[in-house]
């Protein structure tokens, strides 16, 4: 009875995330919601709801406790071990231009950390999720993101466009509302100040509305995207997001940067099992990628739901 009462436990986790994602699908599919409402959402998650819940984990906890060097060498590591291979794979192998190739990289390295992966962190392993959110933003939006765009415009502009798009995206980051609010966090954090009870409560309220909001985009922004076809590029970027790059960070955190903490262990290797970013069609539609991207965000997310269920119940028996 036991691996049966386990399997029910994973079910409890995993089952509430992908409901909130179908129901979100199922609304924008029905007319309760236009498509173009999930943009609207997601604005309000991406600019207020995360950044209050990445300040709100940060600023309560003291720096040493966030600042996990272990952690981030090994997300770093483990994720630029995936992107070297997709790289290698798409350019190499299958012959692919850069932009494809980076599109394909991205898609098998870039985990949706902010809107599946803290529910579901945070329901496996709980409060530990806000610190693990923070920690992946820092790598993805300084090292994993920044590289992806520039290798994708290496081949424009004689040469010379990586450099304009590396130099763009890092002056975004300082208007980019997930780096403040995790700078605020530390800030404060580093500072010992305790905030008023009222600005608290404030950021409380933002911070709550971070999780089911941010599931129900998702599902509502697989609404419209057609599969077109399940071989080829499709499926290499599937395998690579829910199986390499779990298997990656398993090999990081175990064995070549073991990372001492299990609650971290399991939130690394969860991670790299996500499915990719929900901007990844957006940032592969300004190199003609977006119907490629689009086919890949929906059958990865469907079939994360049965990976993830599967990693986790080989984590709980472990």
């Amino acid at each position: 009875m036991a691996p049966m009462n386990t399997a029910i436990d994973i079910l409890g986790i995993t089952g509430p995330i992908y409901l909130v994602i179908a129901l979100g699908y199922a609304a924008t599919r029905l007319g309760w919601f236009a498509r173009a409402d999930m943009a609207v959402f997601g604005k309000f998650t991406i600019q207020l709801a995360l950044p209050a819940l990445l300040f709100n984990a940060l600023s309560q906890r003291s720096v040493a406790e966030i600042l996990n060097v272990r952690y981030l060498l090994a997300y770093a590591l483990g994720s630029m071990l995936v992107i070297a291979g997709g790289l290698f794979w798409a350019r190499r192998v299958k012959g692919h231009s850069l932009s494809y190739s980076s599109m394909m990289a991205m898609g098998m390295s870039c985990p949706n950390s902010g809107f599946v992966g803290y529910p579901i962190v945070l329901l496996t392993l709980g409060p530990v999720a806000g610190v693990v959110l923070a920690l992946n933003m820092v790598v993805e939006n300084l090292l994993m993101i920044p590289l992806l765009l520039a290798v994708a415009d290496a081949q424009n502009q004689n040469g010379q466009g990586w450099q304009a798009v590396l130099k763009q995206t890092f002056k975004g980051l300082l208007r980019n509302p997930l780096i403040i609010g995790i700078v605020l966090g530390f800030a404060v954090s580093f500072s010992g100040v305790t905030l008023p009870a009222p600005i608290s409560r404030t950021v409380n309220l933002f911070a709550q509305a971070s999780a089911a909001l941010s599931l129900f985009v998702i599902g509502g922004s697989l609404v419209g995207l057609q599969v077109q076809g399940l071989r080829g590029t499709v499926s290499q970027i599937a395998v690579g997001k829910l199986l390499l790059h779990p298997l990656a960070m398993s090999l990081m955190v175990l064995w070549l940067v073991p990372v001492h903490d299990p609650a971290l262990r399991q939130a690394a290797i969860i991670t790299g099992a996500l499915p990719m970013l929900g901007i990844f069609t957006i940032l592969s539609q300004r190199h003609g990628h977006g119907a490629i991207s689009a086919a890949t965000l929906l059958v990865t997310t469907v079939m994360s739901f049965f990976t993830l269920s599967t990693l986790l119940l080989v984590l709980r028996m472990a």
